[in-house]
């Protein structure tokens, strides 16, 4: 018997998966986060609750295009939304740092499993 191979059966799928579940992630935070805004919001509580459920529905919609390469990196929208939503309250920049470094990780690490995978 031969041994079996290292390595991802499907690394297309598993990188699709991954990048799936940081979205979504992104998108549950992004909906937990409505509750303190509402709160601590100040004046802006409005646009800024408005800007974080769009970016929570992209995000998920985002989740499940993953398939087609440009859904990559469509995906900073997200963190680059929040960037500029850190004008609306200091709060959503903080989130937005936080989710890019996640995405900036999700792209190398998708970019090393494509990169290995055998031809």
């Amino acid at each position: 018997m031969s041994e079996p191979q290292p390595g991802l059966r499907n690394p297309l799928a598993a990188v699709r998966g991954a990048g799936a579940g940081a979205l979504v992630t992104e998108a549950l935070v992004l909906l937990l986060a409505i509750a303190p805004l509402a709160r601590v919001g100040g004046v802006q509580r409005g646009p800024a609750i408005g800007l974080v459920v769009a970016l929570a529905v992209a995000a998920g919609m985002l989740a499940g295009l993953l398939r087609h390469p440009w859904a990559w990196w469509a995906g900073l929208a997200v963190p680059l939304g929040l960037l500029a939503g850190g004008l609306l309250h200091w709060s959503l920049g903080v989130l937005g740092v936080v989710f890019a470094l996640l995405w900036a990780y999700m792209l190398n690490v998708r970019r090393a499993i494509l990169a290995n995978r055998p031809s």
